[in-house]
């Protein structure tokens, strides 16, 4: 893929959401040795709400899925924000996917493809996959989905 990363977003036709703000006291993001690592992000509506569900209960796999990809909107929104040019972003290198979910739900990587699924259409086949892991749990605010991430730089 040649495409840079930003000319990938406005080819897509992708709209970011507001940049959520923390709700607790940490950093959206935080560079280390030439990595981008990401706080945890949920799901932002472009009117800066928070997308709501339990996946199993009053969510399905595919409205999961959505929000995971909503997650990464908000996940770039940040970067854009916080950091500035995506465009320095090299790979996708590490997600924590986390779902919301009944405790009989075992699809969990469906969901969590969403996000994984964006990345790799804006970053490429081969820097938009990392490695990943997708679990389950309680997440606060009853949001559906919440992923965090570490990023390669150039």
């Amino acid at each position: 893929m040649s495409a840079k990363p930003s000319e990938r977003i406005k080819e897509l036709g992708l709209v970011l959401p507001p940049a959520p703000s923390p709700a607790g006291v940490y950093k959206p993001l935080l560079v280390v040795d030439g990595l981008l690592y990401i706080s945890g992000h949920g799901p932002v509506n472009q009117d800066g709400t928070l997308m709501q569900g339990r996946v199993g209960f009053d969510t399905d796999i595919e409205q999961g899925a959505v929000a995971a990809r909503q997650v990464g909107l908000a996940m770039l929104s940040s970067i854009q924000t916080h950091f500035g040019d995506i465009d320095n972003i090299k790979r996708i290198v590490k997600t924590m996917g986390m779902v919301n979910c009944t405790p009989d739900f075992v699809r969990h990587p469906l969901v969590i493809n969403g996000f994984s699924e964006l990345m790799a259409d804006i970053f490429g086949q081969e820097n938009g996959i990392g490695v990943r892991s997708a679990v389950g749990m309680m997440l606060p605010d009853g949001i559906p989905v919440e992923i965090e991430a570490v990023f390669q730089l150039h």
